[in-house]
This record gives structure tokens, C-alpha cells and sequence, in this order.
């Protein structure tokens, strides 16, 4: 028997062990390294041969992409240790510049040896094939092509649509108090379901508002209705970002209760909206009927729900982020490099840097960083309608309200909006996290610096399943 240390160097609340040297039934519970926050051990005896093991982290199963990972014949994918009679150093400690090393000579000689040791036939893994992503993709395909619209709708709960013809600053303060960051809008007279109102409308103006005044009044919201804000908007976007953005629709997009939701997903993402309408039309052409704003954190909630005791069926979801083709990164990390730039501000920086960023860079949500480059928080589109609170939009300038006083009015209001996790963390885990309609995307960071990696949302998500 070998003395072996297991180690977990990624951070967690609880982590246990688990591995075919126990039949993996047995859970074996990693102690806190002195002095460290994110660093687990546990000493093991164990006889000379492979041993498959894998992580459970708070709930989750996790592998550690920095030692050598292998498929079994389940499609799962746990990490392998090596014990010789002889090693001084076990297989399970070794880092990323010595594994690198090992492997291509360990895979030769693995099939040979691993049948005669343990009675696994095992080749190494590191990433799933395409066509075993391509199978993952099928099958969800299959289950949002079979699921309806209305599965979306819950079994109880409220549906709110504003009136077109209300005043901007009120509309701003519903939006506020309900913690919504998208509405239907109601057209009184048409008797009919118009547009939607988002924070970007609210950003806009904002940012349009304060082009020409030093402080908003009141006034200046209750004078506009919001018909006559949506009616200027696509004419704002040109003066602020140009234009790249897209024209204005003259179609309503809504979804009806009996669409599929690969059809409502795919009206999400292909329009790059955030939410659409759910409405009913009666047979006998009486009032439309608003049912529910559906969004692709419904959606992720169905398909967590539909596989969470069968993930062996969907391997892609098993499959570390950082291993897959999606999300913005801030550099190369675990071999793979961006095609996007990640952006990014300090908590000194102005809230009209924001506003302009998220606008101009066409993103949902920027990383908010400490002087040393670790994350803080994070700032979204959906974050401006705070601002009502205590009418701050009407007591600060833009350009001289700091990110760091920003955040401390959302955090009075809405905690656990910045939810983080590494690139080791499942696909599984992250569209879990993100079915939340408060989250919507998940910062990648270094566990122990919290430097910023990445940053993973919805779309991304939606993109890659989809795709």
C-alpha cells in the first residue's frame, strides 16, 4: 500500500472524494489546508495499480483539469491516478508543466497495463469528440422541440404589462420595485400588446438626458410618456453607438403558449432580445392575453430540471467550461484563447463609462475590479433601475457617480447577483447558476486571486447548445 494525497486547490464549501479504490460509494470528506481557503487534502492508503476518483464540491461533480482526466465506459469523465510500489511522488500531486510531459507516453501504455491492474479498458481524455457533442446537442434539441411554450408559465405567480402611455419616471419606479428588468407594453387603444420595455431603454435616456443637463429633475421623466421614449429610441442608439445598431422592428416578436421552446430559444437568440412575450389569442378574436415573459433562464431551468438525475445522457453538460467553446475570456487560459476581448472596469471608474460600455460594446454586464485587477462585482444592464431608488438618477451626475458608490445602492437592494465559478466548474453547474433571472451570468475567476478569467451568460450558453 502507497500513502497518496488527493488534493483540491479550487476553493468550495464542502469537498468530498470519491473513486473506484471504494467502489465509489464510500464518501470521503477533504480537511481545509491550514492557512489556505481554497486548498483541500486527504491522505489515502491505496495499492499499486489505476484508480479512477473524481470531486464532489457542494453538490456538484467536478474533476481537476490539471491532472490527467479518462472517459469510462459510461461516457463520464473522472481523473485517473497511477500508484507504483516505488513512486515518491504520486500521480495525483503532479502539476500542469509535469503532466504535460506524461502524458503521451502514459496513453501508449495505458490500454496494455490497465486491463491487468484494475479491469479497465481506459484511453485518455481531455475533451469530448465532436461527435459526441453532436449527440449531447441531439438530444436537447430533441427535449426543447417536444416541450412547450406554456411549460415556461409557473403555477402561480403574477404577470405585469406596463401602459405605454405612463410617464417615463414612473415606469422607471415599477420597474424598480418589481425587480424586472423587461416589460410588455400595453397599448390602451389598440387594445394590444406593443413592444417591450427594457433597461436599455432606461440606459438610453439616461445617457441622452445628461448629453444636455448637468442633473436630471423630475420633471424631465414625468413630462415623457414611454410611447414617446420608444418612439425616439432606435434614433437614440444612432447618436450613442452609431450604427451598428440594427433598425427598428414594426413586428411585435411574441411566442404563443403551444410554440416549442427550441422555437422560442432560437427567436431569442437569432433577434439577440432578452425576452419575448407569451400571448394567447382566443378563437373568437376577443383581447389578447399576456401570459408570461419567457427568457432563456426559464428555458435553462426546464432542461436542469428535465436532466438532473440522467446528466450521464448529456456528457457535454459534464464537460468543464473551460473546456468548451464559449463565454469571453480575458487571455489565453487552459490552452484555448478569445475570440472576444473581455471588458472590464475599475470601482473608481464613472457609472457614464458603464452605461456608455455596456451601449457602445453591445454586452449585458461588465466585471468590476478592485485597484489590484480581483473582481468585486459585477455591473449589468438590468442593474440601472436602481437608480430609482431614492430618485439617485436625480441627485448625481453620471460622470461623477463612481462604480464603487453604484454598487453600494444595488447591494442595499439585491444581494448574490455576482455569482462566480472557475473554469473547472460543469457546464451543468453554470446553467443551474443562471436559470436564476437575478444572475444571468457567471464571472470566471482564480479562486485564490480572483483575478478575472472570463465571463460566461445565457447567450453564450444558448449559442453552444444550439449551435
Amino acid at each position: 500500500m502507497v500513502l497518496i494525497t488527493f488534493t483540491w486547490r479550487y476553493g468550495g464549501s464542502q469537498v468530498f472524494l470519491y473513486g473506484s479504490f471504494n467502489g465509489w460509494t464510500d464518501q470521503l470528506l477533504m480537511n481545509l489546508v491550514e492557512g489556505s481557503a481554497t486548498v483541500f487534502q486527504r491522505i489515502i492508503d491505496l495499492p499499486p495499480g489505476y484508480h479512477q476518483y473524481k470531486f464532489f464540491i457542494d453538490g456538484t461533480w467536478q474533476v481537476d483539469q490539471e491532472q490527467l482526466c479518462v472517459q469510462d465506459e459510461y461516457g463520464a469523465i473522472n481523473n485517473l491516478i497511477l500508484v507504483k510500489e516505488s513512486d515518491s511522488t504520486p500521480s495525483a500531486l503532479l502539476r500542469e508543466d509535469t503532466q504535460s510531459k506524461l502524458v503521451s507516453g502514459f496513453a501508449r501504455s495505458m490500454h496494455l497495463e490497465a486491463s491487468s491492474s484494475c479491469g479497465l479498458q481506459l484511453e485518455p481524455v481531455m475533451q469530448l469528440s465532436a461527435n459526441e457533442i453532436d449527440v449531447s446537442r441531439r438530444r436537447l434539441f430533441m427535449l426543447l422541440s417536444s416541450s412547450r411554450a406554456d411549460e415556461l408559465i409557473p403555477n402561480s405567480g403574477k404577470v405585469f404589462a406596463l401602459d405605454s402611455d405612463v410617464a417615463v419616471k414612473q415606469a422607471f419606479h415599477i420597474m424598480y420595485e418589481q425587480g424586472l428588468a423587461v416589460m410588455p407594453l400595453w397599448d390602451e387603444r389598440n387594445a394590444m400588446i406593443s413592444g417591450m420595455l427594457t433597461a436599455s431603454d432606461f440606459i438610453l435616456i439616461l445617457l441622452k438626458l445628461h448629453g444636455s443637463h448637468s442633473v436630471l429633475t423630475n420633471d424631465e421623466l414625468e413630462r415623457h410618456t414611454v410611447s414617446a421614449w420608444k418612439y425616439r429610441k432606435f434614433q437614440l442608439h444612432a447618436e450613442v453607438s452609431g450604427p451598428m445598431i440594427p433598425p427598428n422592428r414594426r413586428v411585435l416578436l411574441q411566442a404563443g403558449p403551444d410554440d416549442s421552446l427550441k422555437d422560442v430559444a432560437l427567436l431569442l437568440l437569432h433577434n439577440k432580445i432578452s425576452a419575448v412575450p407569451l400571448l394567447h389569442s382566443p378563437e373568437d378574436e376577443s383581447c389578447v392575453q399576456l401570459l408570461h415573459t419567457a427568457c432563456l433562464a426559464g428555458i435553462s431551468k426546464h432542461i436542469c430540471r428535465h436532466f438532473r438525475h440522467s446528466l450521464e445522457y448529456l456528457p457535454l453538460l459534464q464537460q468543464p467550461v473551460g473546456n468548451l467553446p464559449l463565454g469571453t475570456w480575458a487571455r489565453e487560459v487552459g490552452g484555448r484563447a478569445s475570440s472576444r476581448v473581455l471588458l472590464t472596469l475599475y470601482s473608481r471608474d464613472p457609472l457614464s463609462s458603464a452605461l456608455k460600455l455596456l451601449i457602445e460594446g453591445q454586452i449585458s454586464s461588465i466585471p468590476i475590479l478592485d485597484d489590484d485587477g480581483a473582481l468585486i462585482n459585477v455591473y449589468s444592464r438590468s442593474d440601472i433601475t436602481s437608480l430609482a431608488r431614492g430618485n439617485v438618477y436625480a441627485r448625481f451626475r453620471l460622470d461623477q457617480m463612481t462604480m464603487a458608490q453604484v454598487l453600494e445602492v444595488i447591494d442595499e437592494v439585491s444581494r448574490d447577483r455576482c455569482r462566480t465559478c472557475t473554469r473547472f466548474d460543469s457546464l451543468y453547474k453554470i446553467m443551474e447558476l443562471i436559470s436564476d433571472p437575478i444572475v444571468r451570468r457567471i464571472v470566471v475567476i482564480d479562486p485564490n486571486s480572483r483575478q478575472v478569467e472570463g465571463i460566461i451568460t445565457l447567450r453564450d450558453v444558448f449559442n453552444l447548445l444550439l449551435s
